[in-house]
């Protein structure tokens, strides 16, 4: 336990010095190893890792889909998506924030990144939004928890990390966070309708012309049916999610040259990002088994679970103590991070406490996004400040109604598992 400690501490410092945190990982896994078996059956260990990890078929989605969403990111979609919802819903009280609600629903179901997805709407949508004279703090907060849609709402990069981390079907988390992200989407929809009706942050916006609508719409439209599709497949049972993700690609790059947004000057770019993302997202996924395999060998993780089963408590109170770190977490780290650091001993945790994998995966992905926008150092509230210019405090001030809304999403996800499984238990096939 003393090796364990020491290394605990080596990895904090490597990564307080700002050491990404995949090498932080690797680096403290195999010293690690290297003490508890000696060097050379260390190295093994690390060779077979990083074969059997960057081996694994199912890695094939994660650049397939980041590619997907270069190639339809490429035509300034986030502009257009907001002037289309905007166009439906701009009219009503408060309904430019909403419409940036519903543009977040569609930036998350291409870009998967929490903080990526607010930068993009701090610097398109808060524009907009002070245009029309929406007060700073209803402005940068819905940016912000906009932004945490992205983790949830499918096709995720992050549910993908945890199904491989777990293996866990990546189908089945996919499916199951439709409904959690429709419902963050609509109570951030609803508190934005109370602010808007009890303060006057929000005004009324131009007349509705179904015209315009239809216009605004015309290029969105085809990419939100190439999404339906990607994840129609998937619920299907017709294909993979690996091959749903070449599905997405080839129909990505089918729009992008018929609307004429995607050039070939873009297209090496876009192939380019896919890849460093990719290798970042592996090496993390490899490191992280290099450190699972290290608590493996110490039985850190067997002697965690027979403290979980000697301790007396109920399976909630320990999941309740899990969810409360992930959130602490959530307000320092990059939430592909916090699980590479916590699935190795958090999942065997709740598997020993029968709870059921896919509803597990939910519960964590969506508990480290409301991090990203909890005082004091919620990321995406620091990104939207950084980004629109307004001081953090305000950003902060205007994140209290939506926090509280986030928490009561998440305990009614907890308290009714059903709300997530029922739709991934009506799957077919090859989920």
């Amino acid at each position: 336990m003393l090796s364990l400690a020491i290394l605990v501490i080596v990895l904090a410092v490597l990564m307080l010095v700002r050491m990404p945190v995949a090498f932080a990982m690797g680096i403290a896994g195999t010293a690690g190893l290297a003490i508890q078996i000696g060097t050379r059956p260390a190295l093994a260990v690390l060779e077979r890792v990083f074969i059997d990890t960057t081996a694994s078929f199912i890695l094939v989605a994660i650049p397939l889909f980041i590619l997907m969403a270069e190639l339809l990111t490429a035509g300034q979609v986030t502009r257009r998506a907001i002037l289309a919802c905007q166009a439906w819903v701009g009219h009503v009280r408060g309904g430019l924030a909403v419409a940036t609600v519903g543009a977040s629903v569609l930036l998350a179901a291409l870009i998967g990144s929490s903080t990526a997805s607010t930068a993009a709407m701090a610097t398109s949508a808060y524009p907009e939004m002070r245009r029309h004279k929406y007060n700073d703090r209803l402005a940068t907060a819905v940016v912000s928890v906009g932004g945490t849609l992205a983790v949830v709402v499918p096709p995720s990069i992050v549910l993908v990390v945890y199904g491989v981390l777990t293996e866990t079907s990546i189908g089945k988390l996919f499916i199951a966070g439709i409904v959690p992200g429709l419902m963050t989407a609509l109570g951030i929809s609803t508190v934005i309708k109370i602010v808007s009706h009890t303060t006057d942050y929000a005004p009324r916006g131009e007349p509705f012309r179904l015209g315009h609508a239809l216009r605004a719409s015309r290029h969105v439209v085809p990419m939100v049916l190439l999404i339906v599709a990607v994840i129609g497949v998937i619920y299907g049972g017709i294909a993979s999610p690996s091959e749903a993700a070449a599905f997405g690609v080839m129909g990505a790059l089918v729009l992008g040259l018929a609307q004429r947004s995607l050039r070939l000057a873009s297209l090496a770019p876009s192939v380019s990002t896919a890849v460093r993302a990719t290798v970042m997202i592996v090496t993390i996924i490899a490191c992280s088994h290099i450190f699972a395999n290290y608590l493996s060998f110490t039985r850190v993780t067997q002697d965690l679970l027979s403290a979980i089963e000697g301790s007396g408590l109920p399976a909630y109170a320990i999941l309740s103590m899990m969810v409360l770190v992930l959130l602490v977490m959530g307000m320092f780290m990059d939430q592909l991070a916090i699980l590479s650091l916590a699935m190795p001993l958090a999942f065997p945790a709740a598997m020993a406490l029968d709870f059921d994998p896919v509803w597990f995966g939910i519960v964590v992905t969506k508990t480290v996004e409301i991090g990203l926008i909890t005082p004091p150092l919620g990321l995406n509230a620091y990104v939207a400040a950084g980004q629109s210019g307004v001081r953090l405090g305000e950003v902060f001030r205007g994140l209290t109604p939506f926090i509280i809304m986030e928490l009561v999403v998440l305990t009614l996800l907890i308290a009714f598992p059903q709300i997530t499984l029922w739709l991934p238990g009506l799957m077919l096939g090859r989920g």
